[in-house]
């Protein structure tokens, strides 16, 4: 009789194999190492976690639901270390958090780390965050109160103090086989004839210069980010070894970052390659025979065209989830212009793709915002793509057209107006700016606008997911300029510390970080209550004849939603002439659903009644 992980191994070892083999063709050894590494993992796994893996089964959409709702931390700024954030979770469900993103924590270098990306050792935490017992700790601790855990993944690159990274320094064929290696520019300037720039203006070109090696080395992101060599089966083997090690240590969600880039040929841009796409599936195949209740996040900063396809198929699916950056992009475009267009044509693009696709939604996260906008569209209504991406930076940063923002740029390249902008929510929507100048009214604007965005995001179909310190309104913060190690990197801005005294303020009767955080609140509790929030929604956009105000329609089995959003800071109508009465879900008010009156960045979730 077979085992269960022989059962499951079964269903996807054709598929394996045959796409394995053409990775890595005659290496029939190194597949069967492979599979021996995939028995020993599942063998070694917490018959909790097994347990676990089966309950999923049954209810494979189990994430789909709309009663999930993410936040994104770090585990140092928010709590210390590991223990800390174990002791912090009642926090964590008091926001009604139950898929818990802890952003890098594997070991790093103090410098040279790029926010905890540049790993130097895949089987240990950062020892001032704790180890990998306490991660498993955690999690466990986690699990019981129905709170999923995330953690990334970095596949493309490691650290150059990886152990890889040093014997192959240390001369070691091996290991040298295991990144890019080259004797002279040659070759590496074959890739740069092709291969785009990521940080075009703080770590040029895709490769760097060893002296004490006299080799070139790939390094598509930073020169102490080397790239691993996927054509070799070795680096394959290894990374999901590493990979399965953490799902072991009970992480539910693994994010794969900077995945279009795994793989590298010459003559091509080196992103979104056929073999990345295999890489993916096998690794999903991987999850279902060893860790089966485990989800693939994959982190894809692409416009939807170069998303969609990391989903996979149905019958061979790739990634469970992805993120919608170019939704997050946009909605930041919409607060600058105040004209809802280039967004309601993006939810149209995103409500018109399979249900089964799940988004995960977002406004900040630990990186920058990047303008990766639709300019063909923008320029057929009359705007010029250098002189946009300006116009937001400088609107964003609070250097005119009479915004209260307060972000920074990144990146910045004032020849091409390209930029990248840095800032939490709550400073973006001008709540810095308003409580400098002292005036109530600011305030009040500047807190709907952040509150606006937030319903915006609780109402898209997929999982909304909130970055630490945004829910009591977190500002910027400056200090990281005294800090040596990150001061040329603006991204800490919004990376500072959780400050909780400051959070004690939302029990504060009438302050405004009590409006956010008991405004947050109340939109996740209508969002859990109502089943039209769920994905398998029918979701449109709706004509509301005022630029400023999106419209969005959500039906399912009965209920029928209409969503509005003002996104700009003056009165405005939807002129929509929608029949029935309906229930405003914020206020409990019944209202009609016609020539509908907003406030400076009003809400309205307007729920027909007696359908």
């Amino acid at each position: 009789m077979k085992t269960v992980f022989e059962e499951r191994l079964a269903m996807h070892l054709d598929e394996l194999k045959w796409l394995y083999c053409e990775l890595y063709e005659g290496r029939t050894d190194m597949f069967e190492a492979l599979l021996e590494r995939l028995s020993a993992r599942y063998k070694e796994r917490e018959e909790a976690l097994k347990s676990l893996d089966e309950a999923r089964l049954k209810e494979p959409d189990w994430y789909k639901k709309n009663d999930m709702t993410g936040m994104m931390l770090y585990v140092d700024a928010f709590a210390g270390n590991l223990k800390g954030v174990e002791e912090r979770l009642d926090y964590i469900q008091e926001c009604q958090v139950n898929y818990l993103h802890l952003m890098p924590l594997l070991d790093s270098p103090k410098e040279k780390n790029d926010g905890g990306y540049a790993v130097s050792d895949f089987t240990k935490v950062k020892p001032e965050l704790g180890t990998m017992e306490d991660l498993s700790h955690l999690a466990a601790s986690c699990r019981k109160r129905g709170i999923s855990v995330c953690l990334d993944f970095v596949m493309n690159h490691t650290s150059e103090e990886h152990e890889w990274a040093r014997r192959a320094r240390a001369g070691e064929t091996e290991y040298q086989d295991r990144y890019f290696f080259y004797d002279n520019y040659d070759i590496p300037a074959r890739f740069e004839e092709t291969c785009p720039q990521v940080f075009p203006t703080t770590a040029p070109g895709n490769f760097t210069w060893l002296p004490d090696m006299g080799k070139f080395v790939m390094t598509s992101f930073y020169p102490y980010q080397w790239d691993l060599n996927y054509r070799n089966p070795a680096v394959f083997n290894a990374m999901v070894d590493n990979l399965l090690n953490l799902t072991n240590h009970g992480v539910d969600i693994i994010r794969i970052d900077a995945v279009p880039y795994i793989w590298k040929e010459l003559g091509t841009r080196c992103r979104n390659l056929p073999q990345v796409h295999s890489i993916v599936r096998m690794i999903r195949m991987i999850c279902e025979v060893v860790c089966s209740g485990v989800l693939l996040l994959g982190e894809v900063v692409m416009e939807p065209e170069r998303v969609v396809p990391y989903f996979g198929t149905v019958e061979k699916p790739e990634c469970h989830m992805l993120y919608n950056v170019t939704t997050m992009a946009t909605t930041w475009h919409t607060v600058a212009t105040k004209d809802t267009g280039l967004l309601r044509r993006q939810m149209d693009i995103v409500c018109g793709l399979p249900k089964e696709y799940l988004f995960l939604n977002y406004l900040r996260c630990h990186d920058d915002i990047g303008w990766g906008l639709e300019y063909g569209w923008l320029k057929a209504r009359g705007m010029d793509e250098t002189a946009h991406k300006k116009f937001l930076n400088g609107y964003f940063t609070g250097n005119g057209f009479g915004s209260l923002s307060r972000g920074e740029l990144y990146n910045d390249d004032p020849a091409s107006g390209d930029a990248r902008l840095c800032g939490t929510t709550a400073s973006l929507c001008g709540i810095e700016a308003a409580l400098q100048s002292g005036s109530e009214e600011a305030l009040r604007t500047a807190v709907s606008c952040d509150k606006m965005l937030h319903a915006y995001m609780f109402t898209q179909s997929g999982l909304p997911v909130i970055y630490s310190g945004d829910e009591v309104g977190r500002l910027n913060d400056y200090g990281y300029k005294e800090d040596s190690r990150k001061a040329d990197d603006s991204r800490y801005l919004h990376r500072g510390a959780f400050d909780w005294e400051e959070a004690k303020e939302r029990y504060v009767n009438g302050s405004w970080r009590q409006d956010v955080f008991d405004g947050l609140r109340q939109m996740e509790s209508i969002r859990r209550s109502y089943q039209v929030f769920e994905g398998r929604a029918e979701v449109r956009t709706l004509e509301t004849w005022e630029p400023a105000i999106l419209g969005l329609l959500r039906e399912l089995d009965g209920e029928r939603l209409i969503a509005l959003f003002n996104f700009s800071p003056w009165e405005k109508t939807a002129w929509i002439k929608e029949e029935g009465e309906y229930v405003e879900l914020l206020s409990g008010r019944t209202m009609a659903a016609a020539d509908v009156a907003m406030e400076p960045y009003g809400i309205r979730w307007l729920l027909e009644k007696d359908v």
